[in-house]
């Protein structure tokens, strides 16, 4: 395998990945607010996108979400959702709008892992171009069966790895809901414990209190019952 082959197939797969846009972003999302991000995408391009609400702030797990095209249609929306994966062809180019609304929420703050993927559909094979006819071109050494195999293994080396990471993102993303759940399950025991220690001590204090007034002729507590009984 000749250095140029070699050189063909690294340019191919430069020029494919420069025209793919991943964002992987945690943002917050404050109460009675609704955050948007913007992307330029293409005619064509495919939108993947996947997000999940982490945490909630003593609050639901959940967010509304829409995506809007550049002409204000809403192509997508979901109310109420904790997590959930869309995936959509774009019918036109443009700034498309991609929006999480916290606004039915008055006082918790949500936070939200969002992973966004636009690019091109990865359907047909590197080196399978139209455009490059492999014929009567003079040059066979070059162009040779070699190149198709390189970029069958590289396509191939290059989606396991999108697999991977997307599957650690969620992995990672899941992990730091559950830890949320957790501190948040860890927060309502400790709390309600807490409570119900400080009333069983009143409740004991109370009762000693009442016991000893009875045997104590010259106690306020004593001088309450006395007049009460004597009404």
């Amino acid at each position: 395998m000749t250095p140029y082959v070699i050189l063909t197939s690294l340019i191919l797969l430069l020029s494919h990945q420069a025209h793919s846009i991943e964002r992987e972003l945690t943002v917050n999302v404050e109460p009675r607010r609704e955050d948007c991000f913007y992307e330029i995408v293409k005619q064509s391009d495919t939108i993947e996108l996947d997000y999940q609400v982490i945490d909630g702030e003593h609050g639901d797990l959940d967010i509304n979400f829409r995506l809007v095209d550049p002409t204000g249609r809403i192509l997508l929306g979901d109310y109420k959702k904790s997590e959930n994966t869309h995936q959509v062809t774009a019918t036109t180019s443009g700034d498309y709008r991609f929006c999480f609304d916290n606004t039915f929420s008055s006082y918790n703050t949500k936070t939200v892992f969002f992973e966004l993927s636009i690019g091109p559909v990865h359907d047909t094979e590197w080196g399978s171009d139209e455009n490059f006819n492999f014929d009567g071109i003079t040059a066979s050494q070059v162009f040779d069966a070699k190149v198709e195999d390189v970029n069958e293994i590289v396509n191939g080396v290059r989606n396991s790895l999108n697999k991977v990471q997307h599957l650690q993102d969620l992995i990672k993303s899941t992990e730091a809901r559950d830890r949320n759940i957790a501190e948040e399950n860890n927060f309502k025991v400790t709390t309600y414990s807490l409570f119900q220690l400080v009333l069983m001590l009143a409740v004991g204090t109370i009762q000693v209190v009442m016991v000893k007034s009875l045997f104590d002729e010259h106690s306020r507590v004593h001088r309450i019952w006395k007049n009460l009984n004597q009404r």
